[in-house]
């Protein structure tokens, strides 16, 4: 269920009654090559959190949809400082807590977001914080073959003639990919690794595949909160 489904008396009602779980979803706005929309890593995890939803019972609260990218200049991204980001996340928990919300799963669906998450400082609350591509087998991408299927699965906004193959790091060694995966992750230092801003192939996405993606990811999803 979503929050926009929902009136004041009912949800107060609700939360006494069921005590219900609540989802806030992370996204990002940052370049995702000249085929997948700037949006991108929100609207997946916006459509993730609406399917975990409405499989567990919980509700989601409207996506936080600016994240941490600076990683992605000069290539186009509106970022968020860490500590604004933290404080605002912060602020929707207490906020929630006064409002006797007690159990809250923070959805990732943007790698930027991870140093902010990591260091979030959640206790005694009970929030569980996870990162949607780690419900999956198949290797995460940016604006490749796995990002690139999942968008053809939600979305109409994909362009797949401007599809190209950027950043392949099958046959890489260990240190190569560590160095890379450190350079990336630096301000400014994605465009360094990978000049089209895309990391992996999309040439070979199939909203097909992207279907089995989303079932993978909100199944495991699933049972990791049901736990």
């Amino acid at each position: 269920m979503n929050i926009d489904e929902l009136y004041d008396p009912e949800f107060r009602k609700l939360i006494k009654s069921k005590r219900p779980t609540i989802i806030i979803p992370i996204g990002s706005i940052e370049q995702h090559g000249a085929h997948l929309p700037i949006s991108t890593d929100s609207d997946i995890v916006t459509e993730i959190a609406s399917r975990l939803a409405k499989k567990c019972g919980f509700i989601v609260l409207p996506t936080i949809s600016y994240g941490i990218s600076w990683e992605h200049e000069p290539l186009f991204n509106l970022s968020l400082k860490e500590d604004n980001l933290r404080q605002m996340l912060y602020d929707i928990i207490i906020s929630l807590s006064k409002n006797h919300i007690e159990k809250i799963i923070i959805l990732n669906g943007h790698h930027g977001n991870l140093q902010v998450l990591d260091q979030l400082d959640v206790s005694p609350m009970n929030i569980s914080i996870f990162s949607y591509w780690h419900f999956m087998k198949h290797d995460f991408d940016h604006a490749g073959l796995v990002e690139t299927s999942l968008m053809l699965a939600v979305s109409n906004k994909v362009k797949m003639k401007k599809a190209k193959k950027g950043l392949i790091t099958k046959g890489l060694s260990v240190d190569e990919l560590e160095r890379i995966g450190k350079l990336s992750a630096e301000p400014c230092g994605f465009p360094k690794v990978t000049k089209n801003g895309i990391w992996g192939d999309p040439t070979g996405a199939t909203k097909r595949d992207g279907q089995k993606f989303l079932a993978e990811i909100v199944r495991n999803l699933a049972k990791e909160c049901q736990s």
